[in-house]
């Protein structure tokens, strides 16, 4: 019987579920919308919430021990900053549930796991992507134009 077992081993040891975590929520932190399967964004749900709840406090009495318990969890100075600077202020005023689970229709081809949009609420991934894809359009004809002369 499993009682009292709280997680997912994820097939994985210790040291690896430990790893996986850490990577996910700086990947998670970097890009504010990771592409992953149901099971490992459900298991890795709470710990990322967790870190953002660290991040959205402005008392700066305690912000230098927030900021080192983060970085002693994450190992990434540059998502930690990242993480305080941005994310922590953007969820300031919202109680909780910073995180969304958005399922793909299509599985992984391997072992047929559900794929699963793991993202932060208030992301503007795509709003960045398109204007990145109109700098793209738009700079495209000058170096054609340039290249047939």
């Amino acid at each position: 019987m499993k009682h009292n077992v709280a997680g997912k081993k994820l097939g994985r040891n210790t040291a690896h579920r430990a790893a996986l975590r850490k990577n996910f929520t700086v990947s998670l932190i970097k890009h504010e919308r990771v592409v992953t399967t149901l099971e490992k964004a459900k298991a890795l749900r709470p710990f990322v919430e967790k870190m953002i709840t660290l991040a959205r406090s402005n008392d700066a009495k305690t912000k230098l021990h927030r900021v080192r318990r983060a970085v002693s969890m994450l190992q990434d100075k540059s998502a930690v900053k990242k993480l305080f600077d941005v994310i922590g202020p953007r969820f300031a005023n919202r109680q909780g549930g910073y995180t969304r689970i958005l399922r793909l229709a299509d599985y992984r081809i391997g072992d047929g796991g559900s794929k699963v949009i793991f993202e932060l609420v208030d992301n503007n991934v795509l709003e960045q992507k398109m204007k990145a894809a109109e700098v793209d359009a738009n700079a495209e004809p000058t170096e054609a134009s340039s290249a047939g002369v």
